[in-house]
């Protein structure tokens, strides 16, 4: 049995003046959730053999305070694939995992990540599968496990949605705000 968790990245600061998307940091809200997230993470006993992330500056400093939270390194590859990626782009990224993992942390962006969960979920009667699709926020998790012996074997409806995890259900003052 395989499993992928997918992450994206915390809340990224608009008023911040970058010159490019790719260097975004977190607000203080998205460093917030995020070690709160590591937390939770600590709290279910969650590990990984494998992790993979953008390169992105928010993505870089959310698993910053993931790790926080999470009390572990996690010590990601970075791919800019991941970056921005389409969930047709991050599912080429799915397929080249090494073949000995067991389980992935992959760390990115939307909507890429919440497409890739809706491709690889069956749509059906599922109240995970229905919440992702609703809204895939910052900073949560989405846990998948698959039937396959190889990475290369998942497909569209082939994962088993286990978990949803979204700051909000941590924390109430971390979800959307208020205007």
């Amino acid at each position: 049995m395989k499993t992928l968790t997918l992450l994206r990245h915390a809340k990224s600061g608009w008023d911040d003046p970058v010159a490019r998307d790719f260097d975004r940091p977190l607000n203080a809200k998205g460093k917030r959730a995020a070690a709160m997230v590591g937390r939770h993470m600590r709290s279910l006993g969650l590990a990984f053999d494998h992790a993979i992330a953008s390169p992105a500056v928010r993505v870089t400093e959310t698993l910053e305070q993931i790790e926080s939270g999470y009390g572990r390194t996690i010590a990601p590859a970075w791919d800019r694939r991941v970056y921005l990626a389409s969930a047709a782009t991050l599912l080429d990224v799915v397929h080249g995992f090494p073949a000995e993992t067991q389980s992935v942390l992959l760390v990115g962006h939307n909507p890429g990540l919440e497409d890739l969960v809706l491709m690889l979920v069956a749509d059906g009667a599922d109240p995970l599968r229905d919440a992702v699709e609703d809204k895939y926020p910052t900073a949560s998790i989405a846990e998948l496990q698959f039937d396959a012996g190889s990475w290369e074997d998942i497909g569209s409806a082939t994962a088993r949605l286990t978990r949803f995890i979204r700051p909000r259900d941590l924390d109430p003052t971390l979800g959307p705000d208020a205007d």
